[in-house]
């Protein structure tokens, strides 16, 4: 391919039909083939949606874009031209700049810092000027309608407030394309609505957009053209208009997916977990609730409201400084995770990446952390050939799409990184299981396999919570739930009278801490 300079780019027309094309891309990796022969065509002042299940091969057609990966053959056309990309930073300089789904920000970093990295202002010394790149912060933000202090260390942000820093870096590169992958999977509705108001006024510019989702409504609010992939290959590219979210479906997992939300009526036990006055200084208080064998309790309520929060309080990673937690009747004190292990819980985390994955372990060795102390030794010795057959049974179970279980797991997709997650905690076989944001990034095939699982195991007699941030999945799925607002459970709502209006009024109006019922 014949290189293309950033500066024979500044000068291309626009005239040409598509601003960024992806002509006949293949990628392999050892024992997969990642990409078959795939095209994209972006048109300019456009969005296109690139929907498709966890493994589909949307992140590598991305990376290869954004000079990440090298493709095995074909090319990346800009401006109607072939464009040889070495780097990311070749990418950049051409003007394409990528919003990653897992972030990767320097959390002990000023914003300002790391939105210009590379690219700080000198003074006349050499020396970065501080003050220059405060105000260029300020200027980019208010453009964006952003308020944040510039000089606040990432650290202290929110993974709300760290995905609005990643998007305002991408776009201080005034790059021609812009890719956004998962963008909003930390967004409350109004930072969406933000978000959007930025993709207007960059499709307005002539940008052409690349946006990467799970969440079919923002695809038919957002997107003007619409490409599906399967298992690395393209299948289908047509405006927005000609199709439907049960087609997309349809193409994306090369069947029909009937039932989303696949509840199921289960006999409701007794109390396992009773939740009475939990506090945390500073963050949530007066929390009370009961979970029940077999019920799906649901945790609903915007970031910030305290959900997480109590499930880590639950599970002993913040310790509660007040208020009481039973099992069975019994009432327990939990300062560690290992304390709420050996009592029945499983706590499957808010962020996979942070919190969750060992990114430079193979598949099975994340499967296998929880369980290597308790229930697989013999003396000091590990039985490794019963816990191989183990992971290799939780695998086949949940469908983890990995050349095997050696394979390093920051080389999988998103989803199937979660997968493994899950089938850790489920190995540990808990009675009560905690489930954050469980369906986070995941493809709609993927959702409704893990939902399936969920019931399966609510009728397994476990006590499920499950926290949220989709409405449709709360509803879909809980028995009961919780609302919260500002660390205070502000309502209960059975299944038969919850609806999207109910609980969001409890999640953004408070009342007074209510009294849990059955």
């Amino acid at each position: 391919m014949a290189t293309m300079t950033a500066e024979t780019l500044t000068s291309e027309s626009c005239d040409v039909e598509y601003l960024l094309e992806v002509v006949e891309a293949r990628k392999t990796f050892p024992g997969v083939v990642a990409l078959d022969n795939v095209q994209l065509k972006i048109r300019p002042g456009s969005v296109h949606a690139l929907m498709g299940e966890n493994g589909a091969g949307k992140s590598t057609l991305m990376k290869i874009i954004a000079g990440v990966y090298i493709p095995d053959q074909g090319e990346v056309r800009l401006h109607g031209r072939p464009l040889t990309l070495n780097g990311p930073l070749d990418a950049l300089e051409a003007g394409i700049a990528m919003i990653h789904q897992e972030l990767n920000l320097m959390p002990y970093m000023t914003i300002a810092e790391n939105i210009w990295i590379r690219r700080e202002p000198l003074n006349v010394f050499g020396m970065v000027n501080h003050g220059k790149m405060h105000q260029m912060t300020e200027t980019l933000f208010e453009r964006l309608g952003i308020d944040m202090d510039p000089d606040m260390e990432v650290r202290h942000l929110t993974v709300a407030g760290r995905q609005m820093v990643e998007i305002a870096k991408a776009v201080s590169y005034e790059s021609d394309v812009l890719i956004m992958d998962e963008p909003t999977s930390a967004l409350t509705d109004r930072e969406v609505e933000h978000l959007f108001r930025i993709i207007n006024d960059l499709r307005a510019q002539g940008k052409g957009i690349i946006y990467i989702t799970h969440k079919m409504d923002e695809v038919f609010e957002i997107a003007d053209d619409i490409s599906v992939f399967r298992d690395g290959q393209f299948i289908h590219a047509a405006p927005a208009s000609e199709l439907t979210s049960d087609k997309i479906i349809q193409l994306m997992v090369g069947r029909e997916v009937t039932q989303m939300f696949p509840k199921e009526e289960v006999p409701i036990g007794e109390v396992v977990l009773s939740v009475k006055d939990l506090a945390l200084d500073g963050v949530f208080q007066q929390v009370n609730f009961e979970v029940r064998a077999g019920e799906i309790l649901g945790i609903a309520g915007l970031v910030g409201s305290g959900r997480t929060n109590v499930a880590e309080t639950l599970f002993g990673v913040t310790p509660a400084t007040s208020g009481t937690i039973a099992i069975d009747g019994q009432e327990t004190i939990i300062t560690s995770p290992h304390q709420a292990m050996l009592r029945g819980l499983a706590l499957l985390t808010e962020d996979r990446k942070e919190t969750g994955l060992f990114l430079g372990l193979s598949v099975i060795e994340n499967m296998e952390m929880a369980v290597l102390r308790d229930g697989y030794t013999k003396g000091p010795f590990v039985e490794q050939g019963r816990l191989d057959h183990e992971c290799d049974t939780m695998n086949e179970l949940l469908r983890v799409k990995t050349p095997s279980l050696d394979e390093r797991i920051g080389n999988l997709s998103g989803g199937n990184q979660q997968k493994v997650l899950i089938g850790r905690w489920l190995m540990t076989q808990p009675r009560i299981l905690i489930l954050d944001e469980p369906t986070r990034g995941i493809d709609v095939g993927a959702k409704a396999e893990i939902h399936k699982l969920i019931s399966k195991l609510a009728g397994q007699g476990v006590a499920v919570i499950m926290i949220s941030s989709e409405l449709p999945e709360v509803l879909g799925m809980s028995d009961r739930i919780m609302v919260m607002h500002e660390g205070k459970a502000t309502g209960f709502l059975d299944r038969g009278e919850a609806n999207q209006v109910n609980i969001m009024e409890l999640a953004s109006a408070p009342v007074q801490p209510p009294v849990a019922h059955d």
